[in-house]
């Protein structure tokens, strides 16, 4: 009885891996190797980060600018640069997304650097 107990598990086991896994991905490997890229790059004050949001029926990626005269750049689903919403001299970007602070929505944070300095 046990033996067959066991051997039950067992094919239970085996017919449930192989089934796909879900993946809890919510965006798109470029984005894995802008996280490197910017895990690569010194610290910075605030820390790097990247946001995940809805803008112009699309999803878009947001990382703040590191510091006072630095663009934020805003990246698509290809992780193509669409626009730098924020920074520079001015303070207002490059122009190309002048509403995209007003119009974001559904914001995920995707990552942020702890290392600390």
């Amino acid at each position: 009885m046990c033996g067959t107990i066991l051997m039950a598990f067992q094919w239970i086991g085996m017919s449930c891996s192989s089934y796909p896994k879900a993946s809890t991905r919510t965006y798109p490997e470029c984005v894995d190797a802008l996280i490197d890229k910017l895990k690569k790059d010194e610290l910075t004050y605030p820390p790097a980060a990247v946001y995940q949001y809805n803008y112009n029926n699309q999803r878009v990626y947001f990382v703040p600018a590191p510091c006072c005269d630095f663009f934020s750049t805003l990246y698509n689903d290809s992780c193509r640069v669409i626009a730098h919403p924020d920074g520079g001299i001015t303070g207002r970007g490059d122009g190309r997304a002048t509403d995209f602070f007003e119009l974001r929505t559904d914001e995920v944070k995707i990552w942020e650097d702890i290392r600390k300095p």
